[in-house]
């Protein structure tokens, strides 16, 4: 059985979303960034970059969001999360997913985690990242409205493991200083993914399980 190592408001909702859509066999467990939980020497086994996601697997542990929605595509075929017989079509999803972990999330992460990049104690240069935060993330998202989302969905017609992860880091664009009217098409494609029964099973069992901790 799959484990899913998450915490909630992270990026691991889109790989949580993923396995509700391929209707995987899977658990979760919560990790809680308030109790440093993610720097534990016991989490530190399973993911050593002290991070979420991580997704255990009976081959080994993933981390990295595109490389596990990739993986839960891949095991659950029938789902149709993306284009295996298209080549050129799964690059495609590939490289979409990998604009939004390496550029989009990276953008965001500035907002409250400028000591990845600078001196904790260089308080000036942390403010600089945190006021280039919406300038940056809005022009990451305005780049995939205006080019990337084909619609309905990201990749067209057919809903993939884009989707879901495009949904995840677009639940951060008002608290990053995103104007909503500069991305409409983004915005309902939120809503949309939003109302599908996978998501809300995700995000109602991520909710339990951190009202229960």
């Amino acid at each position: 059985m799959l484990k899913l190592y998450y915490a909630p408001n992270t990026c691991a909702l889109a790989t949580h979303i993923a396995l509700e859509e391929a209707g995987a066999d899977y658990t979760t467990v919560r990790i809680d960034f308030a109790k440093a939980e993610q720097q534990s020497p016991e989490y530190l086994k399973i993911n050593p970059k002290g991070r979420v996601p991580a997704l255990v697997t009976d081959r080994g542990i993933l981390t990295e969001t595109p490389a596990m929605l990739a993986f839960v595509a891949q095991s659950f075929p029938a789902a149709g999360l993306a284009p295996f017989d298209d080549p050129f079509a799964f690059a495609e999803v590939q490289a979409f997913n990998s604009y939004l972990c390496s550029t989009v999330h990276v953008a965001h992460a500035h907002r409250m985690r400028g000591h990845r990049w600078v001196d904790p104690d260089d308080k000036a240069a942390i403010a600089a990242m945190q006021r280039k935060v919406p300038q940056s993330v809005t022009a990451g998202f305005e780049l995939i409205e205006r080019g990337m989302l084909k619609g309905p969905w990201v990749m067209g017609e057919r809903y993939t493991i884009c989707d879901p992860y495009l949904f995840t880091l677009a639940q951060w664009l008002d608290a990053d200083g995103v104007d909503p009217a500069r991305v409409p098409r983004v915005i309902d494609h939120r809503r949309r993914v939003g109302e599908r029964a996978a998501t809300q099973r995700a995000l109602e069992a991520e909710k339990a399980l951190a009202s229960a901790a």
